[in-house]
């Protein structure tokens, strides 16, 4: 059962990040702008003007939710794999997620106001990456608490 519903989960986010992908140009810049406003980091006066400030800003959200959503997905295709007892999953977990990037950029060149951009692939592939050294990070921890080495 655990097997499904890793499967699933990690099917799932994928079709988040397909969606995020989905939208057009004008309504993804809105998100992050709105955003921005209700954490008070920026007016909407700033955000209507498009100040360098909410510029930087939107530029910076925008990156972080790349590397995070891929973040994510490395860890529920680590856990997925890892379940299934797939060979060598770290390594096959941060290459479907950063193939996952690439076909996610060309998604987006057939979306309005939208683009392919190698910088953002690079961005997914590192966000991916850190999720994996955080995972192994965590459970050789994990593991080292159990046995009772941990200074």
């Amino acid at each position: 059962m655990k097997k499904i519903i890793y499967l699933i989960l990690t099917i799932i986010w994928m079709g988040v990040i397909f969606y995020f992908s989905h939208q057009p140009g004008d309504i993804s810049g809105n998100q992050s702008g709105e955003l921005l406003v209700k954490i008070g980091l920026i007016t909407e006066q700033d955000l209507i003007h498009q100040t360098d400030k909410a510029q930087m800003l939107q530029f910076i959200i925008r990156k972080v939710a790349h590397m995070s959503v891929y973040f994510i997905l490395s860890i529920l295709l680590i856990l997925t794999f890892k379940i299934f007892i797939i060979k060598h999953y770290y390594l096959l977990s941060w290459i479907i997620a950063t193939v996952y990037a690439i076909t996610d950029e060309f998604h987006q060149s057939f979306i309005p106001d939208r683009g392919p951009s190698v910088k953002d692939v690079f961005i997914d592939s590192f966000g991916a990456l850190i999720g994996l050294a955080i995972y192994i990070f965590i459970i050789r921890l994990f593991n080292q608490s159990r046995r009772g080495t941990l200074s």
